[in-house]
């Protein structure tokens, strides 16, 4: 590529391998083509996304150069391979469907927490989405959680039960769109709704501001709340009451063992715990992982951390979360595994009828299955 001249047109096929699905990876790919006058195509397949790309060689040195060091936020890239043949004179770029290949050698990507664009449109009354639970866009959403095969396409996902409305699918095919290409994209008319049942599977509410009033009271006089996550079950009471954990801690037969906790945001978490760099570093990235930290404010119940100096602690990373912590008396929630103790977390809807109801008051639910990709199974982690 360095020493190609600009008197003709090139051809390159490039393979991309990685973390390249899921993540805004093909409109990506296709931006930087029209920026750099490029043809061709790109596609996902099962070892990941190729590239057939023609154009003179600088330009072909710019797209490669963009997709080497500027890819999306959540991609990441494990190796490049870049071939160079005969121009077949494409005249447009276009994103193609994908190809479903024997040999399946490609890495699902994570589920993401909620982004910041998707959170102020949640949040503004304005908005199409305000206050849907399951806003999503390239950038943020559930992947890993909800991918049945590769490649990845909504047919794969269980996404496939809610076609897309007129006006989602306006926003699939809009190149300049953030939503373009987003396989989960939905919205209240077409997507995933929730539900509040009681823990004799009595459905109390369908519509999700009424589902969080309706939890944020029932938390406040200590109940216990099983909440479908984008993994699995947790297990939630308000942290700040000792009854609520002490009941918590009995349901489950876990006597000792620390809870985590969930707080509105950095600034509250400031309040009343000392946290150094790293740690504030750790709670506000995007993997939203619980970071042990030592208190200096009594909030939480001592039932929380028994005889233990440092609190696991973590920030919403759903919509839900999210809306649940705009009530002023949430202040902070224990969030546990969905489980009995010892065993896996649980996220299929029966199970936790049937195993979880003993220790939760309530269920908050929503008609969309979680799903484990067969191949990597082994390797999902328990949600927090």
């Amino acid at each position: 590529m360095k020493n190609l001249k600009d008197r003709d047109k090139k051809q390159l096929k490039i393979r991309v391998k990685g973390i390249v699905q899921g993540v805004g990876f093909r409109p990506f790919v296709y931006r930087i083509a029209q920026e750099n006058n490029i043809t061709g195509y790109v596609l996902n397949d099962t070892e990941g996304v190729l590239i057939i790309c023609e154009g003179k060689p600088s330009s072909l040195q710019e797209f490669l150069n963009s997709i080497k060091h500027n890819p999306p936020p959540l991609a990441k890239i494990q190796d490049i391979k870049i071939t160079e043949h005969k121009p077949k004179g494409y005249k447009t770029f276009s994103i193609r469907k994908s190809k479903d290949k024997k040999t399946k050698d490609t890495f699902i990507p994570p589920d993401t927490m909620v982004c910041d664009e998707c959170l102020s449109e949640f949040f503004n009354p304005h908005n199409r989405r305000y206050h849907y639970p399951f806003i999503t866009c390239t950038h943020c959403g559930p992947r890993f959680s909800i991918i049945n095969d590769i490649p990845y396409d909504r047919k794969n996902t269980e996404m496939k039960e809610f076609p897309m409305c007129k006006e989602c699918m306006s926003e699939y095919l809009d190149p300049v769109n953030r939503r373009f290409h987003t396989e989960p994209n939905a919205c209240p008319t077409c997507g995933p709704h929730l539900f509040l049942y009681d823990n004799k599977k009595n459905l109390l509410s369908e519509k999700t501001d009424e589902i969080c009033d309706f939890v944020a009271d029932y938390l406040k006089r200590g109940k216990i709340i099983a909440i479908k996550g984008v993994g699995g079950y947790h297990l939630s009471v308000d942290a700040t009451n000792d009854n609520a954990v002490s009941l918590l801690r009995r349901r489950k037969n876990r006597p000792f063992k620390p809870f985590a906790i969930m707080m509105k945001d950095i600034k509250i978490v400031k309040e009343y715990f000392s946290i150094n760099e790293e740690e504030e570093r750790l709670l506000i990235s995007k993997e939203r992982p619980i970071v042990l930290i030592r208190e200096k404010r009594r909030l939480v119940s001592s039932f929380v951390a028994p005889n233990i100096q440092h609190i696991g602690l973590m920030l919403p990373y759903t919509p839900f979360q999210h809306l649940l912590f705009s009530h002023p008396d949430i202040m902070a929630l224990v969030m546990t595994s969905g489980n009995i103790s010892g065993e896996p977390i649980i996220s299929d809807d029966e199970e936790a009828f049937l195993e979880l109801s003993n220790i939760a008051d309530y269920f908050v639910t929503y008609n969309r299955k979680i799903t484990v990709f067969p191949s990597i199974k082994s390797t999902e982690s328990s949600e927090k």
